[in-house]
């Protein structure tokens, strides 16, 4: 993981997917010690449990359509839409149409890279 780590140029086909279980899989795009990309492909169904970090967190809807929960509150997402998370606030996901959402956190999600 350490070879990524402020990589400038990233080929979306160099990096394999991570299984997640559950209809989910991940791919670590790029992160320095500050910043990460994060794309997530969900299958129809899929779920991503409501959990809370206390990093800042901006979603983009890469492609498909998911109801989003954000504390307590729900929108629904297509293709093109983006969300923001802030610190510590509940959130959640669930897939209504097969896509990929792509996550920004600020700092870095030090629990992807250390497993």
């Amino acid at each position: 993981m350490e070879s990524i780590k402020g990589k400038q140029f990233i080929s979306d086909s160099d990096i394999p997917w991570e299984d997640l279980g559950g209809g989910l899989k991940r791919k670590i795009m790029a992160y320095d010690d500050s910043l990460m990309m994060v794309k997530v492909a969900f299958e129809k169904g899929g779920v991503g449990v409501l959990h809370s970090h206390f990093h800042t967190q901006m979603s983009y809807i890469e492609s498909g359509e998911f109801e989003i929960t954000i504390s307590g509150k729900k929108g629904i997402l297509k293709k093109g839409d983006a969300y923001y998370i802030p610190p510590d606030a509940i959130h959640g996901a669930l897939c209504l149409e097969p896509g990929t959402l792509v996550d920004i956190f600020n700092p870095m999600r030090e629990d992807f890279v250390n497993k």
